[in-house]
């Protein structure tokens, strides 16, 4: 039986009617050679596209017109250089030297594959001499860095794993990124030092989203190394609510027709922000292309392909791009060793002559990649320390199975001499580690990388970005606070008005989609992002109005005071007795208690005040008005007796009188003990009236007991005004009844207008209306009853003499019959009441 790897070999290789010889296993092609090479112990192998390979010699000459990649050639005299100082290490391999074999892929699949082979078999053409031909051939070397990108990875681990036999290859890519290849089940034997495609594409779409960038556009290489990175990339996005207008893939291999296509798409575009997961080749064309005809500003996203690609640094169009980079690198004596080449040293090899012919550069890159060829020899060369060495003591005829290597590399952890940490995880990939890039313009006009922030995937989330801001591409600014985010109609979710927030919501964060409702005491602030605690209104004692409110309460307790000094200190006089002295001082008394009962209104209502200032106010103002019913029935009753010695005041003298004022109070009384005991009063803070601020206010509890309060004041009031009326034309100088008739007029104008006032005063203005009726209702009874009677007492004092009340004395004959005769008369007796004494003149 053929082994499987000579039938493929000389399957794909082998020119046209080469086939097994019959007296072996012989390769019927002849083998790739090295660009570079040497002997040692242990070889490891090296692919790298340094030449291009193109179907198109138009694309060829576009894309490298210098027909030699500088970047891919830097990595592989690295692997030189890497190979040389391991063997002058005394730490690692002591004694046993490490040879090469460095290939050119030529930047094709095919011959990536092929070179592989030759690493499985050997370059003997003869491997088997046996007529069976089942020996298989042996491993050329131990393990290989390559190939440069995903696909030709891809190829050569998905063939050589389809032997499965030991001597499958180790394969250690510095460069392959598709997530694919961390899927053990179809690539066993893969390592890497570059962090997977997965990391980066998750790491991509939270960088846009960090930003605030929702509406972009995506380009991709139409190869695996595009197609699953952006996939990846795309299904972050989702995750993160970025939207893409367009994703368009591209490969330089394609017709040219196609290249324009995706070119207009990027132009008519409205995303100001393209995600390119391009390949530094596809890059280049599709750059060339959109150079053709002038771009609106865009913001390039870029994968670590390209990204800090020198080449690209010419496109001024690309000023501003940003993505992730491998973190730069220090490799100490590796500047040295590339620019060390001599014309006779070239001249040792083609490659080097050609590169020595095309240019030299005296300036070392950033050594990103590079390092990761660097991080990559020396992970195989720790493997195989670990295989042949015990005790720093390695045993160079010790022959081991790539698998050894394989089980090695698990567990190889060490750092290089220039500070990177080497490890890998269960997948065959190291920890993602990102240096963010920037281009930026120098002083001088020209573009160059700028390092901008770190991305850390092991750390938490949120925190993984340490970078500054950058341009915004977005199909709708961001939403602020105060705002919430209304989709357009038949546009994608990031396209998007931003509405204010209705009255009373807010939103306190950045692109809300729905605005919250404040607390039932809370208010938006103006920029309706936060909510604050409503003010609280009453009326305070620090008011303006409640201070002028509180003037005219006291100026009225002064008032009452000065009235009952002047009542106290004239008691005996015959105004004071004429006009019930008992009962002018409980109506005086009870006239201060109005006045201050008024002030019982002001402040913060709490749970006494509110009792307080209602029930006080019935049942002062009952007692009040009771004290004023008593005089005018007193009036009314002594000059309706019409004939002399008629007794019909003994029935109504000073204990009638007090009983009378005691039963009209205590009437008021039992009312409001039934309203505070079936709901009282209490205070209440008023959400409803004002959406922006609290009234603290009484609550009435039973709405029933206030209105029969003031019903029942009502009432008296009213009955009072009735029998002063019909007392009014009595005579003036012994009759109270014209003025309690004005002041119930006033009383009672007062409090019917002050209903309308009261229901509809908003806030702290009810509470006015309420003590402004009482004040003027107070001074309306105390002006019209006692103001006449104290300027008589104090300015006319000639007038307060029962000498000139008596002389003042007519009867007024009212004619009963055509006689008239004074017996026939009617006499209206101008009687003075001298505290209940009624003394009637005799005719």
């Amino acid at each position: 039986m053929v082994p499987l790897i000579s039938v493929l070999w000389m399957t794909v290789f082998s020119p046209a009617g080469c086939k097994a010889s019959t007296v072996g296993c012989r390769l019927c092609t002849e083998p790739q050679m090295p660009i570079l090479s040497m002997n040692g112990d242990f070889v490891i192998g090296g692919i790298f596209s340094i030449h291009p390979y193109m179907t198109s010699e138009i694309l060829s000459v576009l894309l490298f017109p210098n027909s030699i990649e500088f970047r891919q050639l830097r990595f592989a005299r690295a692997l030189e250089f890497i190979i040389h100082e391991i063997n002058n290490s005394t730490d690692l391999l002591p004694g046993i030297t490490l040879g090469y074999n460095i290939y050119d892929s030529c930047s094709a699949v095919s011959m990536s594959v092929k070179v592989a082979f030759q690493f499985a078999n050997g370059l003997n053409p003869v491997f088997d001499n046996t007529e069976a031909c089942l020996k298989p051939a042996a491993a050329a070397v131990s393990a290989f860095v390559g190939e440069s990108s995903s696909t030709p990875s891809i190829a050569m681990a998905s063939t050589l794993g389809l032997f499965g036999i030991p001597e499958v290859i180790i394969i250690s890519s510095h460069s392959a990124t598709c997530a694919c290849l961390s899927d053990k089940r179809q690539f066993p034997a893969f390592y890497r030092t570059i962090p997977s495609d997965q990391h980066q594409a998750a790491a991509l779409a939270r960088m846009v989203k960090y930003f605030g960038w929702t509406w972009i556009g995506a380009v991709r290489s139409d190869t695996d190394y595009g197609n699953y990175g952006m996939a990846a990339f795309l299904k972050a996005a989702q995750e993160e609510g970025i939207c893409v207008e367009y994703s368009e893939a591209y490969s330089r291999t394609q017709s040219r027709s196609k290249l324009e296509r995706v070119a207009n798409v990027i132009r008519r575009s409205t995303a100001r922000l393209i995600v390119a997961f391009l390949a530094y080749g596809d890059m280049k064309i599709l750059l060339e292309e959109l150079a053709r005809q002038p771009l609106p500003p865009l913001q390039w996203i870029g994968s670590e392909a390209w990204i800090t690609h020198p080449d690209f640094l010419r496109f001024n169009m690309c000023a501003g791009a940003i993505g992730f980079g491998i973190p730069r690198s220090v490799i100490p004596g590796l500047h040295e060793f590339l620019l060390d080449l001599s014309p006779e040293q070239a001249l040792k090899s083609p490659l080097l002559t050609e590169f020595w012919e095309s240019a030299f550069s005296c300036n070392t890159s950033q050594l990103r990649v590079t390092n990761l060829v660097y991080e990559a020899t020396y992970a195989i060369a720790h493997a195989i320390h670990a295989v042949i060495c015990n005790n720093m003591q390695c045993n160079k005829t010790i022959r081991f199975t790539p698998w050894q290597i394989y089980e090695q590399l698990k567990r190889v952890n060490f750092t290089t001499k220039n500070g990177y940490q080497v490890n890998f995880d269960s997948k065959g990939d190291p920890a993602a580690l990102y240096e963010l890039i920037n281009w930026q313009f120098k002083e001088d006009g020209a573009l160059d990388f700028v390092s901008v922030g770190y991305y850390d995937s092991s750390k938490p989330r949120g925190e993984e970005f340490n970078m500054s801001s950058v341009p915004v591409s977005v199909c709708s600014e961001s939403c602020p606070p105060g705002t919430r985010k209304a989709v357009q109609k038949g546009k994608p979710v990031c396209c998007y008005d931003c509405i204010p927030c209705a009255e009373g919501e807010i939103s306190n964060k950045t692109d809300s989609l729905d605005c919250l409702h404040c607390p039932p005491e809370f208010w938006p602030n103006t920029k309706q992002d936060s909510c604050l605690l409503k003010p609280v209104e009453f009326l305070s004692w620090d008011d303006t109005l409640a201070i002028i409110l509180t003037v005219f309460a006291l100026t009225g307790v002064f008032m009452t005071i000065c009235v009952i000094a002047v009542f106290y200190k004239h008691r005996a006089s015959p105004i004071v007795r004429a006009n019930n002295s008992e009962l002018s001082f409980l109506l005086l008394f009870s006239l201060t208690l109005c006045f201050l009962c008024s002030l019982t209104f002001i402040g913060q209502p709490s749970e006494w005040s509110c009792i307080l200032r209602h029930t006080a106010f019935g049942i002062i103002f009952v007692l009040c008005i009771s004290c004023v019913l008593g005089k005018t029935v007193v009036v009314l009753m002594a000059f309706s007796a019409t004939l002399p010695g008629n007794n019909v005041m003994k029935w109504f003298g000073p204990p009638q009188q007090r009983l009378s004022v005691l039963v009209f109070t205590l009437i008021q009384v039992i009312i409001c003990v039934l309203w505070l005991k079936m709901s009282p009063p209490f205070p209440f803070k008023n959400l409803k009236l004002y959406k922006q601020k609290i009234i603290l206010e009484c609550d009435l509890g039973s709405s029933i007991g206030f209105w029969a309060v003031l019903g029942y004041i009502g009432f008296e009031a009213f009955l009072c005004f009735v029998l002063a009326f019909l007392a009014r034309k009595l005579p003036d100088n012994f009759n109270e009844a014209k003025f309690i008739t004005f002041s119930m007029l006033i009383f009672c104008a007062v409090w019917i207008t002050f209903i309308p006032a009261y229901v509809s005063s908003p806030g702290k203005f009810t509470v006015a209306v309420e003590i402004f009726a009482i004040l003027t209702s107070s001074f309306g009874l105390i002006i019209c009853i006692f103001a006449p009677k104290c300027f008589i007492i104090v300015f006319r004092p000639k007038q307060n003499t029962k000498k000139h009340l008596i002389k003042q004395w007519v009867f007024q004959c009212v004619p009963l019959s055509s006689t008239k005769t004074v017996s026939s008369c009617r006499c209206a007796k101008l009687i003075v009441l001298f505290d209940g004494e009624i003394p009637v003149p005799h005719i």
